[in-house]
């Protein structure tokens, strides 16, 4: 081989092993951060006691009258069921005790109003809030005169309140969301409902929450179904809605 073929291949080789290098590099000046790469669950422990709380999405015509836990009736036929029936049946050496509190129509200064029955008093080990959806939604019909700021401070009050009385308490923070184009949700929600998902995002940021993105998770699915398909008005999932939300808030927590 010549001189002149032999620097040509050199200047070859070294010119592609400096390709190789640049097109590997982000891999190691790029690394995808730990909180990235891993979203926050919630252990669960040996006789944690887990207490769904909200309005209506939450209620789901649970008995009101039965206040037993990990019972079919009392639990509703809601997503808190449909996430309560997996829980209990994949862990049936943990003794979880699931109860189910959410009452329809309620706000969150309702929430607060029953607060100490109805969740201090249970002593839940885990705690999982879905409220704001009817924060917003009376006030379109005039039936209350709450605001987004309102619904802020009458949210961090009560988890507060709530940290004082349980200082160990694991938190679970649902969106609020609403399905567009379905029955009850119109133009008129939009865009200032968006302020009550980014309030309950920031609320959930501030006390060590974890957060469920229920919005992304109905926009996504209606990929596959419409928003009929998921909801009956908009804002009340359908069994295929709740059991979307059940599989949603079950990757909050981990076995």
């Amino acid at each position: 081989m010549s001189n002149t073929e032999q620097n040509s291949r050199r200047n070859f080789l070294k010119k592609a092993a400096f390709g190789a290098a640049a097109f590997s590099a982000p891999q190691f000046i790029m690394p995808v951060s730990a909180s990235a790469a891993k979203a926050k669950k919630i252990a669960l422990n040996p006789n944690n006691v887990i207490l769904f709380q909200g309005d209506s999405i939450t209620d789901s015509r649970r008995d009101k009258n039965n206040a037993d836990f990990n019972d079919a009736q009392a639990l509703g036929n809601g997503y808190a069921f449909h996430a309560a029936a997996e829980l209990l049946y994949n862990t049936p050496s943990k003794g979880l005790k699931i109860y189910n509190k959410g009452i329809s129509g309620n706000k969150v200064y309702q929430l607060a109003e029953r607060w100490e029955s109805d969740c201090l008093q249970l002593k839940p080990d885990v705690l999982s809030i879905l409220i704001g959806v009817n924060d917003f939604w009376h006030t379109l019909n005039g039936n209350y005169n709450g605001t987004i700021e309102k619904y802020r401070s009458d949210f961090t009050a009560l988890l507060e309140r709530t940290k004082k009385e349980l200082p160990n308490v694991k938190l679970i923070i649902g969106e609020p969301f609403a399905v567009k184009d379905v029955k009850a949700v119109n133009e008129k929600w939009f865009p200032a409902f968006h302020e009550y998902r980014t309030a309950a995002r920031e609320i959930a940021e501030k006390f060590n929450a974890v957060f469920v993105p229920y919005q992304s998770v109905f926009d996504k699915a209606q990929k596959s179904a419409p928003g009929s398909y998921w909801t009956r008005d908009g804002v009340h999932p359908t069994i295929a809605g709740a059991k979307l939300m059940a599989d949603a808030w079950l990757k909050a927590v981990k076995g």
